[in-house]
């Protein structure tokens, strides 16, 4: 007799995400009139999609260039080795479960630069913290300078955020000034683990310890945070082109309020970011900017397009050209990066 045991968890959890994705996508479409969101989608701009489209591209360039800028302290990776690998992380992101990406990126360019996938892998975890900085700044900008009324909740839970993820900051720039610490605190937690437990989990801290070496330089540092800046710029252009080719009544500044909505959105693990993404844009553009809800949902379903197909496609150009395969891909997203290895 087979045993299915194992995979229960596993049907369990697609389950729920299959619900999750359908729940989302009845609240989305609630209140649409499929006819009117055609007739928004016939009538949209060619010209301001297109530029979307080139935005959404800049930003895996700007971000490239930024991840170079962390992992400096710790290897010289190139810049096309961080460019393929960004794309193929986030491709395998939209593609697989887990954020299977985000290992993957760590896998790609321990495949091809002198270093070990989890201390580029610590890079990713702050690249993710600086993110979220990013964001929440900008949408304090948005709060004080749109000129909109987001209401005393919003604004309080804004600045919430903000001073939790200033917070985070600090705790990574702490662990990453005195490793040392971490690794008696890591020592102490797994000294009632099996040796060979605890042993594991003792070096994978260590060596994620120091792939936070950019937190030790100020340089560095500074200039990831500035290089955000084009980051999510182009981000938020990409939302406020693709706003305006459906004629929908946002300003630039107000896009950066659309943009911590998204953040909030892609967070939701369903396939794609399917249904979060959606509903989260069509409830910020209704929300802060009265637009139809027939037009905005149009306009969630041509972004969501416009930001996830052009970096698929070629993120499996990409992994087409290294040989990996997605089944590959779920492999070294499931086994994570390993603790004192380079993958070959």
């Amino acid at each position: 007799m087979v045993d299915t045991s194992a995979s229960r968890p596993q049907h369990w959890r697609t389950v729920l995400i299959a619900l999750l994705t359908a729940g989302l996508f009845a609240l989305f479409l609630r209140n649409v009139d499929l006819r009117e969101a055609w007739a928004a989608t016939a009538r949209s701009r060619p010209g301001w999609i297109l530029a979307a489209v080139g935005a959404s591209l800049l930003t895996y360039l700007a971000r490239s260039r930024r991840w170079q800028v962390l992992l400096a302290p710790v290897s010289a990776v190139s810049f096309r080795t961080s460019f393929r690998a960004t794309v193929i992380g986030f491709a395998a992101n939209l593609l697989l479960p887990a954020r299977a990406g985000e290992f993957l990126r760590a896998y790609v360019v321990a495949r091809h630069e002198p270093v070990s996938a989890a201390s580029v892998f610590a890079t990713v975890v702050v690249e993710r913290m600086i993110d979220l900085v990013t964001v929440l700044l900008l949408f304090a900008c948005a709060i004080l300078f749109s000129g909109i009324d987001v209401g005393a909740a919003i604004e309080a839970a804004g600045w919430a955020a903000a001073g939790a993820a200033a917070v985070g900051l600090a705790v990574l720039f702490l662990a990453a000034g005195h490793p040392e610490r971490v690794g008696t605190v890591v020592d102490r937690l797994t000294e009632r683990l099996p040796a060979r437990i605890g042993g594991l989990v003792s070096r994978l801290a260590r060596t994620l310890t120091a792939g936070l070496a950019v937190m030790r330089s100020p340089w560095h540092f500074a200039l990831a945070m500035l290089w955000s800046l084009p980051v999510w710029l182009a981000i938020a252009a990409g939302i406020a082109f693709t706003s305006w080719a459906f004629e929908l009544p946002i300003s630039f500044v107000g896009s950066f309020l659309v943009v911590g909505y998204l953040t909030v959105g892609v967070t939701v693990p369903t396939p794609g970011a399917a249904g979060g993404f959606h509903y989260f844009y069509q409830l910020a553009l209704t929300q802060f900017f009265d637009a139809p809800e027939s037009a905005a949902a149009a306009a969630a379903i041509v972004l969501h397009l416009v930001s996830f197909v052009p970096v698929t496609l070629l993120g499996l150009v990409f992994m087409g050209q290294d040989g990996l395969t997605l089944g590959q891909a779920r492999r070294v997203g499931a086994d994570r990066p390993a603790a004192s290895s380079t993958p070959s």
